[in-house]
């Protein structure tokens, strides 16, 4: 659907999610119609007859509004990083979707730093066994939390493109995905609350 109507996999999911998209609805009724009575299935060809109802959304001024761009930027030896805080963490850290999406279609290693209390985690600070290669200190805050990095090029990082999936599996929720992974790795309790992320990516040698 996103290469139909030409925009980002993580607006779409929002169709959904937090109901927008209602620009789109003519556009996507026409290509629902064509597959439906002429059975059309070729993206290029929907996304032909989705561009020419689709129209860009009026400001409460009255005038149209600026296309929003993507805020992600991977440079061509495939390092990009992305950070989520507090406030973004709590609507699951939608702003880092894209750069996992991106990373995961160039084929790009990725790893990760959460922050989150020091009780939510379920080995000690600095243990191999919890991130296993990483030459990089564990580091403490006063409010009680610490931040642990997974992954790393040393060790080669994990698949964005697994990373990508899980996340299409929570529902672009990428805070979730990766509370998920963590868990399921045993790393942290499954009530543990990750106040801050970070995303990184760079290319395989």
């Amino acid at each position: 659907m996103a290469r139909i109507i030409n925009r980002d996999p993580s607006l779409v999911s929002q169709f959904y999610t937090k109901h927008k998209g209602a620009a789109f609805v003519t556009a996507l009724t026409h290509v629902l119609t064509a597959v439906q009575t002429a059975g059309i299935t070729d993206t290029t060809e929907l996304a032909t007859i989705a561009a020419q109802h689709t129209t860009r959304r009026i400001t409460v001024a009255g005038t149209k509004a600026r296309v929003r761009t993507k805020a992600v930027l991977i440079t061509p030896t495939g390092t990009g990083t992305g950070r989520a805080g507090a406030q973004a963490i709590a609507s699951g850290s939608a702003r880092l979707r894209p750069l996992i999406a991106e990373a995961a279609r160039q084929g790009l290693r990725m790893a990760f730093t959460v922050r989150m209390a020091k009780t939510s985690y379920l080995h000690a600070s600095g243990s191999r066994t919890d991130s296993p290669g990483i030459r990089r200190d564990v580091i403490q805050r006063a409010d009680h939390t610490e931040e642990r990095s997974y992954g790393s090029a040393t060790t080669g990082g994990f698949d964005a493109a697994d990373f990508a999936h899980r996340v299409d599996q929570a529902g672009g929720d990428v805070t979730a995905a990766v509370h998920l992974w963590l868990v399921e790795n045993g790393r942290i309790r499954l009530d543990s609350h990750i106040t801050h992320l970070e995303i990184r990516t760079w290319r395989p040698r």
